[in-house]
């Protein structure tokens, strides 16, 4: 650090802060340490009496932490129009969402910067949904000073594509169908589609119509097609998924000829859920096997799938595979199921 005439200052950073009183009006921080004084910054500076300054000196290839948080929020959101960055504060920037949808990461990219060292980006859970005016990442650097051949190197760790994205929501036309010969015949109560209504009511959607085709496989799988003729964009078949014999569900998607993701995944509660897409002409429907504890327990695998399938996010199987840690509900105060997705 060294001492320099004020009007010399332009582009050099402030080592200490300035204070500005007023009497009457104000007393506080005018300028804060690390700041990069701007042309406009000196007559305020001279205007409370400060003709020298002590600052770092600008080097070549050198820059400021505040500098170096610009870079990697351009590496997170890119010149994204759904996220925008904070105010910089203390060498900080925060990303926030600006829709409700689907927070994408590209995970490699994101460990790929966090690599480098001497810069961090920390978000939350990808995969999740996020609403408007959510927090969803910060970034900074570690020191003060950084080169600007380490931020080179994270730009192209990075890739040319932003490490954020969000996918919004889409209005989906919804077919249900409950299975079970007990529901048909009047036996027992539905209490299964109030549930699948009021969830699906959190997002842009319209539920098109209900049938109960009991336990008749080819009845199943006819009322399934007849949704997608009719346009439905997500058809989900409730009622059970079980391995019992007279559970004809999973056999009925799979005569629908829909490509089987997963049936039964490592997440209690939701072991036995099926995820399936009918693809024909372009379209690709998602067709869904709910298990029973869908009926009854807040949260299940089928929260986790439904803002995704609502946002017409893919669901891979090697992603399935991965839920097994976290995957298990503890209905605690501070929810990790799984890994944390619901916070209560």
């Amino acid at each position: 650090m060294r001492e320099i005439r004020t009007e010399d200052a332009v582009g050099h950073i402030l080592c200490h802060d300035i204070t500005q009183i007023i009497k009457d009006v104000k007393k506080g921080v005018l300028f804060k340490k690390g700041h990069i004084i701007r042309e406009e910054d000196i007559p305020l500076l001279l205007s409370v009496g400060k003709e020298h300054l002590y600052v770092w000196e600008k080097k070549e290839g050198i820059l400021h932490e505040n500098e170096g948080a610009q870079i990697l929020y351009e590496i997170c959101a890119g010149d994204s129009e759904i996220i925008h960055g904070s105010d910089i504060k203390e060498g900080k920037i925060e990303l926030i969402a600006d829709i409700d949808g689907v927070l994408k990461i590209r995970r490699d990219a994101l460990n790929a910067v966090n690599s480098q060292g001497e810069m961090m980006i920390a978000s939350r859970h990808g995969d999740f949904p996020v609403k408007k005016g959510d927090k969803l990442a910060g970034t900074r650097i570690i020191p003060l000073v950084i080169e600007k051949e380490k931020m080179d190197h994270a730009r192209e760790a990075a890739g040319k594509d932003p490490i954020f994205s969000i996918l919004p929501y889409k209005k989906k036309k919804i077919g249900i169908v409950t299975t079970g010969s007990e529901v048909q015949k009047g036996l027992v109560k539905d209490t299964f589609t109030p549930v699948l209504k009021d969830k699906f009511a959190r997002f842009p959607s319209e539920v098109i119509g209900q049938t109960t085709p009991g336990d008749d496989k080819e009845q199943i799988t006819a009322d399934i097609l007849k949704f997608i003729e009719d346009g439905a964009d997500v058809v989900v078949c409730s009622g059970g998924m079980s391995v019992d014999p007279d559970d004809r569900t999973p056999g009925a998607i799979k005569d629908t000829g829909a490509r089987i993701v997963t049936y039964g995944a490592p997440v209690l509660p939701g072991a036995m859920m099926l995820v399936s897409y009918y693809e024909k002409e372009g379209r690709k429907v998602p067709v869904l096997g709910l298990p029973g504890c869908v009926m009854y327990a807040k949260n299940t695998i089928f929260d986790l799938f439904l803002p995704r399938i609502m946002a017409d996010d893919e669901i891979l199987a090697s992603e399935i595979t991965v839920l097994g840690e976290g995957g298990l509900c503890l209905n605690c105060d501070v929810c990790t199921f799984p890994n944390c997705g619901f916070g209560k």
